[in-house]
């Protein structure tokens, strides 16, 4: 019985002192470290990038390190003297062992001849306890039944994952690689029929303006509800896999797969989105569907809809889906929704920065082009007239780290919608859109101008035939793109033409035809 009265209880962790293990350390290296410090002025240089204090072991070596950190800030000189000094000043020297501790560090090496081979055991060890402690942590919480396992795991990823961000040492790399590198793109690039550098959009009006979505950029989509964020990114996905056999991968956390295939099947069969949903098809129209959905289905498109994606969980996916199907590049709907779980942010804004970097990040270790798509504040609503209706980079929501960590920033902008029917020029704009590039580290801003279906939920080029034999109107004045971004432009007009007929919408903004799902 005297069993049982204890049998319940949690089982507290085991740490390594209970196993009877010291935790991994090399004292000797780090004392002939700090010898070779005070022995040779440049050794510093060696290994102040790779050694912190809290990377000894030992806590008297941790405080001698300190003051030699301090004496290079201050550019003074290190020696045995210097630092003895600076430890009395810190209060440390007695607790280090006294004058005579720092004496005998110099007898421990001749020279600082493998001072960086020395601190990277240092580091490693470091990282070893490191890992111990973490795992020690999780070890103890896992036996607590208070906390939900989801958040553990969490938990548990996003501090391996900052641990090894940590330890990523990046050296400068002497430009010649470099440039041979830089050569070599150029000519390969030279050697595509197309002009493209980077990975083609399937729409020729934008990619003349980008050369194609390039490697390792971080691309934002940005609009306001009912603009057709999804649908762009649906039609370039549609034309990127399908004409190019570029390999997608799309996470969705505002809609489920099965709508986001719903759209695609759409877009493909032309077939009304409301029969589609409804599945009242003629007998000719499931025959259409039955043909021409066979494009779709060996299509190298990988669709996640997983719900509050967290940027850990998304770098996981992306890594995995790299290695299994080398994906071309990752689109993400949309970016508000995600979370930095584990990360701990104080605010929605610093969450929202930690996403946005982290993205960026994530695009530069997979060499791919991630495309985000944004929301915009209600800012564009409050502006009058044509122009003001035009989205700005002071319009996206929550952060203007978006703005910082993009490379390039684009706007998605219907004028229809907000029942302006013509441009300055007299040209119909029912129909159109624009993709206003606003921001562009790598090249010009422009206006691109777009064809959107509304009930096929599809963006094309202005310039298909298969738009003008569809009774979208007269456009053959109406210019494929606009080069030079008419973003700080003050141009008003926009307004109806008498006689124009209007599109049936509801009164006032916010209302659209858009696809019924």
């Amino acid at each position: 019985m005297a069993d049982n009265k204890y049998s319940n209880r949690k089982k507290p962790a085991v740490t390594g002192l209970e196993m009877g293990k010291l935790p991994p350390q090399v004292t000797d290296l780090e004392e002939a470290v700090l010898g070779a410090l005070l022995l040779e002025k440049e050794a510093f240089l060696n290994v102040s990038e790779l050694l912190k204090p809290e990377h000894f072991y030992k806590e008297a070596n941790q405080h001698v390190y300190k003051a030699i950190m301090d004496l290079e800030a201050h550019e003074q000189p290190v020696d045995m003297l210097t630092v003895t000094q600076q430890l009395k000043k810190m209060g440390k020297l007695e607790e280090c062992g006294g004058a005579f501790y720092i004496t005998q560090l110099t007898s421990k090496v001749a020279s600082a001849a493998h001072i960086e081979y020395h601190a990277r055991i240092i580091w490693q060890k470091y990282l070893q306890r490191q890992m111990i402690q973490i795992s020690s942590d999780l070890q103890g919480k896992a036996y607590d039944d208070s906390i939900d396992v989801n958040d553990l795991l969490e938990e548990a990823e996003s501090t391996f994952f900052m641990l090894s961000q940590g330890s990523m040492k990046r050296d400068a790399t002497q430009i010649n690689p470099v440039i041979q590198d830089a050569i070599d793109r150029i000519k390969a690039a030279s050697e595509r029929t197309d002009g493209m550098s980077g990975t083609p959009s399937g729409f020729a009006a934008l990619d003349r303006i980008t050369s194609g979505w390039q490697g390792s950029a971080l691309i934002i989509i940005a609009a306001r509800p009912a603009m057709g964020k999804t649908a762009f990114v649906l039609s370039m996905t549609r034309q990127m896999a399908l004409n190019h056999k570029t390999p997608v991968a799309i996470f969705s956390l505002e809609m489920s797969n099965v709508e986001l295939v719903n759209r695609l099947i759409v877009s493909e069969t032309e077939l009304s989105a409301d029969k589609i949903k409804k599945g009242n098809l003629a007998p000719y129209e499931w025959e259409q569907l039955d043909h021409k959905i066979q494009n779709l289905i060996d299509a190298p498109i990988f669709v996640d809809d997983t719900a509050g994606l967290s940027v850990f969980e998304l770098r996981a996916k992306c890594r995995r889906l790299k290695k299994q199907h080398d994906i071309q590049c990752v689109i993400i709907d949309y970016l508000q929704l995600m979370n930095a779980s584990g990360m701990n942010p104080g605010s929605r804004q610093e969450e929202v920065s930690l996403i946005s970097r982290n993205l960026k990040g994530l695009a530069k270790e997979l060499d791919v082009p991630i495309i985000a798509l944004s929301q915009l504040n209600r800012g564009v609503e409050g502006r009058a007239g044509a122009e003001g209706k035009r989205p700005q980079l002071s319009d996206l929501r929550e952060s203007g780290a978006i703005e910082q960590d993009a490379d390039m920033v684009c706007f998605i902008h219907r004028p229809e919608y907000y029942r302006i029917t013509e441009d300055e020029q007299g040209n119909s704009l029912i129909g159109m859109a624009e993709i206003i590039i606003a921001k562009h580290r790598a090249g010009p801003t422009a206006d691109v101008r777009l064809r959107f279906r509304a009930e096929l939920a599809r963006f094309q080029d202005v310039e298909d035939a298969e738009y003008e034999d569809n009774g979208f109107g007269d456009n053959s004045n109406t210019p494929t793109q606009v080069l030079g971004s008419k973003m700080n432009q003050g141009n008003e007009g926009g307004a109806p033409a008498e006689g124009q007929h209007l599109p049936e919408f509801p009164e006032g903004p916010g209302f659209s035809s858009d696809v019924p799902f």
